[in-house]
């Protein structure tokens, strides 16, 4: 190559991308500056929150679920392990505690337990944008053998928290949307549109209840204008450099799949075993599982969500969300080393759940096979997660078998009249919180309505911080009194706003 000539070029061409670099720093940091101006609607400084917001509805609501919280709800797939009359005097309950609904709505029985009120609009076109508010009030099991503070069906107060099963998955949101409703019809509020309340009752176990209700409706000619389930919540210590809540509104779920992992070998004496028996053969494949996670990207909505977290975080951060047609790849980058749940949020998810080989300390097992729990991301599907899975596994004596699957929703706009109107209810019930579209990493009964409403949201607005959303699912699941209040105001102003 000629270097002589190429010496005053490539000290032209240094030149230039100097100065475009400079260029472009400024433009950037102008971007960042301006960002950082304003806040958005709904996001202000956290001594701005009144601490007393819902005051007056916290410990009535607080009260109904610690009462509600003590009937053993947990759905099962074997019909006889099911204690079904603690669903009904579950129900029986609600009729006692929430009489004005009752007295007022039309209800249903669907599939057994699960409840369909129907709270007709007054306006002229009062079937022209109905809406569903969702919840389930069946809960995952307690075990007994696990170290509880206080009971798992207890209900039991302290400290500022009702504590037990279903705190906040999911009976605190349904203890809220039913006070909600319970206080407006009290007032005489009578909503313009038709709205109905859906409440599941068998959730946990991917049960059918929620779409049998959506057939239901679609049956009956209903097309919701907008469908709230739960998912998302008003998260602090969720973001770095976020110094307030972060009510996250799911505007998408992730697809969910149980795969099976299958292997063969002779059996025999454990005294004699073979190189690649099958719990070894099938303990290769989930360590590549392990080893080899599914590549990471960034859909929409997390790009939007970064967006307005950096909005009201520190310069350095605006400079990064402001311009992320420069800083993608880093973020999505650093999404996958923050933490398990930004690392979910950029990419399908594989958790083993299940393992299962000999039946004795002494024999090798013929059969081993494992579960693997998928979520899959925003644009992949079960066929092409499956296909990924074998490419990473590379054997072909591992045998795949779907169990069940579904792939992800669609994705609901968080520029719309909907995604508003969830956002001023925010406003009104968690002023200092930032909201923001995210994706919801879990499943919900709220995707049997994606078929009849393109608007689906999954938000439950209670305050929880890191501890308390490690409660789900897990020891010591509790929620905040002062949020079940904050919660009641939320959805008295998002039906209050619809009018």
């Amino acid at each position: 190559m000629p270097l002589g000539p190429a010496k005053p070029i490539n000290r032209a061409l240094a030149a230039a991308l100097a100065v475009g670099a400079a260029g472009a720093a400024a433009v950037m940091g102008a971007r960042a500056y301006r960002a950082g101006a304003g806040t958005q609607a709904g996001a202000v400084d956290a001594a701005a929150h009144p601490a007393g917001v819902g005051a007056e509805h916290a410990q009535p609501a607080a009260d109904r679920l610690s009462e509600l919280i003590g009937y053993r709800t947990v759905f099962s797939q074997a019909r006889d392990r099911i204690e079904l009359d603690q669903f009904t005097e579950f129900v029986d309950a609600l009729a006692r505690l929430y009489p004005a609904v009752h007295q007022t709505l039309e209800r249903k029985f669907v599939n057994g337990h699960a409840l369909l009120f129907k709270w007709a609009g007054t306006g002229p076109d009062a079937e022209a944008r109905p809406i569903v508010l969702m919840a389930h009030y069946d809960v995952v099991p307690v075990d007994t053998r696990d170290n509880w503070t206080h009971p798992g069906f207890s209900g039991h107060q302290e400290g500022g928290y009702v504590w037990g099963r279903g705190a906040l998955d999911d009976k605190g949101a349904l203890v809220v949307i039913m006070s909600a409703v319970e206080s407006l019809l009290k007032e005489g509020f009578s909503p313009a549109h038709d709205v109905y309340l859906s409440f599941g009752n068998n959730e946990e176990t991917a049960g059918d209840s929620a779409a049998t209700a959506a057939g239901l409706l679609a049956g009956n000619g209903v097309r919701p204008w907008m469908v709230l389930d739960e998912g998302g919540a008003v998260a602090l210590e969720a973001f770095p450099g976020l110094d307030v809540p972060a009510a996250v509104i799911g505007v998408a779920e992730k697809g969910g799949l149980d795969l099976e992992l299958l292997t063969h070998s002779a059996g025999g004496h454990a005294s004699t075993p073979p190189r690649m028996g099958a719990t070894a053969r099938l303990a290769q494949a989930i360590v590549a599982l392990e080893e080899t996670p599914f590549p990471a990207s960034m859909p929409e909505a997390i790009v939007e969500m970064t967006r307005r977290i950096g909005m009201n975080s520190g310069f350095g951060l605006r400079l990064v969300t402001e311009n992320m047609w420069a800083f993608k790849g880093l973020l999505t980058h650093v999404f996958g080393v923050l933490g398990d749940e930004t690392r979910a949020l950029t990419r399908t998810t594989v958790a083993v759940t299940m393992l299962e080989g000999s039946k004795a300390s002494n024999v090798l097992a013929s059969t081993a096979r494992a579960n693997a729990n998928i979520r899959i991301a925003v644009g992949e599907s079960v066929e092409s997660v499956v296909e990924r899975v074998r490419d990473i596994i590379d054997d072909p004596l591992v045998q795949l078998r779907v169990r069940s699957g579904h792939g992800p929703s669609p994705v609901s706009s968080f520029g719309n009249e909907q995604f508003a109107s969830l956002s001023r209810a925010v406003a009104a019930s968690y002023p200092e919180a930032v909201v923001t579209p995210y994706i919801q990493t879990g499943a919900t009964d709220s995707r049997h309505f994606t078929a009849i409403c393109p608007a689906v949201y999954r938000f439950s607005p209670l305050l929880m911080d890191v501890s308390d959303r490690g409660s789900l699912h897990a020891v010591n699941e509790r929620v905040r009194i002062s949020s079940l209040g904050s919660g009641v105001v939320f959805y008295r102003e998002l039906l209050l706003g619809l009018g």
